[in-house]
């Protein structure tokens, strides 16, 4: 070899890059993006992708089958129609009212009222059906009244001549009168009662109904007399 050779320039020529790092560039181009669903950023508050969940076929239903799922859900077994039969057997109680002998020639609903002597005030006695019952045996007429519901007696007594049915103050569907012998709790006693109804028609056709049981029970009782009379005479 001669002492003339020239050296052989092996650096790249300018504004070239060497090789190395255009197989970096290409490596950076390759890499992947951070998975920040994995379980290393989901434990800083990363967000996690949720898995999206496709329902599973029913291998064993045949293609083309018109079935749908939830009709065995649906469908609810018949239970046998069962007849027990009762282990005690209750029988209809009647219950009498001593109203059986009698007709009711009047009957409209009412509230009624007696007035405390104690007290000097005016208390409810109950509010229901107040009735004119005709005894058919010997035609006399009573007053007699009972609660709704319990059916509990809160009136009963004969309409005599002297009774006179006053209207309450202030009002033209209420009327006032005594009783000398009421036996609605059981034994008799005196009493002040007034009623009181839905409105002025009906507290008339009461007291219309009220006077006629009056004359017929006054009727009776001067029947009786000269009957008695006679009797006695001989």
């Amino acid at each position: 070899m001669s002492s003339d050779a020239k050296p052989v320039d092996t650096a790249p020529p300018a504004g070239e890059q060497p090789a190395t790092e255009e197989v970096k560039t290409e490596e950076k181009k390759d890499a992947k993006p951070l998975d920040l669903s994995s379980g290393v950023f989901s434990m800083f508050g990363g967000a996690t992708k949720k898995r999206e969940e496709k329902p599973e076929d029913d291998e064993d239903e045949p293609s083309g089958s018109s079935k749908k799922k939830g009709d065995d859900e649906d469908q609810v077994e018949e239970s046998p129609d069962v007849h027990f039969e009762p282990v005690v057997t209750l029988k209809p109680v009647e219950i009498t009212t001593s109203e059986e002998t009698e007709d009711s020639v009047f009957k409209m609903r009412a509230k009624l009222f007696k007035f405390d002597k104690d007290s000097r005030e005016w208390k409810e006695r109950g509010t229901g059906d107040v009735k004119l019952l005709k005894h058919k045996a010997n035609l006399k007429t009573r007053l007699v009244m009972r609660r709704d519901k319990t059916h509990k007696v809160c009136a009963n007594h004969y309409i005599t001549p002297e009774m006179k049915l006053t209207p309450n103050v202030g009002s033209d569907r209420s009327w006032v009168w005594n009783v000398a012998a009421d036996v609605s709790e059981g034994l008799p006693e005196p009493q002040t009662l007034a009623i009181r109804f839905a409105n002025s028609d009906n507290a008339n056709l009461f007291k219309e109904a009220f006077l006629k049981a009056q004359q017929e029970n006054e009727a009776l009782v001067t029947e009786t007399k000269p009957e008695e009379a006679k009797e006695a005479e001989a």
